[in-house]
């Protein structure tokens, strides 16, 4: 899936194959022995490989990709089975959820095969998702006896509605494709060869982009799902009348006045 032409840069343990195309980054989960399980390295590193890229101003968007046939199972249940009330409120991977809600930059899944458990929470935690006509979701973690713990009750709650997701949590049952875009849990549809290359498309939108409006616009709206209307829209208020000291804002404004919509070259500050 990644582009040859732009090698993947060294990572510390290789199981985050990251490399960048233009503005874009892709982030492609590299665990394939493994059906890309969302182990503690692997969540450390794909972290590690988002802030850094969230940090760096010449990157507009990023891409999260897997492989054709897995985009990404659960944890590891052997290495889970043994693990005790302690260590599962201090394991790592707890922590990895609430670091990826903080990256500002659009994220997009680009989803082939099967995203289950936390791949499907993964996927959920981006801002679109892509999917592949073979793509399958599903949290089945009602079948081992738990339920998901990577946001899953609450972000596929809100993306689909309490009484879907409860379909979905309670029976452990997968969804394909066309099923995920019929209750919304997906944004769009390709045919599997062409999944990274939409993923792409929608990113590319945001290169050279209002980056500081992009990332405000993403806080308001996350945010804004947790608490009350008349709190959201404090937020909204307090963040709109910041961007006006933004050099963006100033370039947007004056742009528009001089040549119309949609010409503005923004700077990302």
């Amino acid at each position: 899936m990644p582009d040859p032409a732009h090698p993947a840069e060294p990572a510390a343990s290789g199981l985050i194959a990251a490399q960048t195309r233009g503005a874009v980054g892709l982030a492609q989960l590299n665990r394939p022995d493994a059906r890309n399980a969302l182990s503690p390295d692997l969540m450390e590193e794909l972290g590690a490989v988002l802030e850094r890229w969230d940090e760096d101003p010449d990157i507009g968007c990023v891409v999260i990709a897997g492989g054709d046939d897995w985009f990404a199972a659960g944890a590891d249940i052997k290495a889970m089975a043994s693990r005790s009330f302690q260590e599962t409120l201090t394991t790592s991977s707890v922590h990895f959820w609430p670091r990826l809600a903080r990256v500002r930059t659009p994220i997009v899944a680009a989803v082939s095969g099967y995203a289950l458990g936390g791949g499907c929470e993964l996927a959920l935690a981006c801002d679109m998702i892509v999917a592949s006509e073979n793509a399958e979701f599903g949290q089945p973690e009602i079948l081992l006896g738990i339920i998901p713990g990577g946001g899953g009750t609450q972000r596929l709650s809100r993306l689909v509605g309490p009484s879907r997701a409860k379909d979905l949590i309670f029976t452990g049952r997968m969804v394909g494709a066309a099923e995920a875009l019929e209750i919304g849990l997906v944004d769009e549809v390709v045919a599997p060869e062409e999944v990274y290359a939409a993923a792409r498309r929608w990113a590319e939108q945001f290169v050279n982009g209002p980056a500081v409006a992009l990332a405000a616009a993403k806080k308001v709206i996350d945010g804004g799902l947790d608490v009350d209307l008349r709190t959201g829209l404090d937020l909204e208020a307090e963040v709109f009348a910041a961007l006006f000291a933004t050099d963006d804002r100033r370039i947007g404004m004056d742009s528009f006045v001089a040549k119309g919509p949609g010409k503005a070259e923004f700077t990302g500050r």
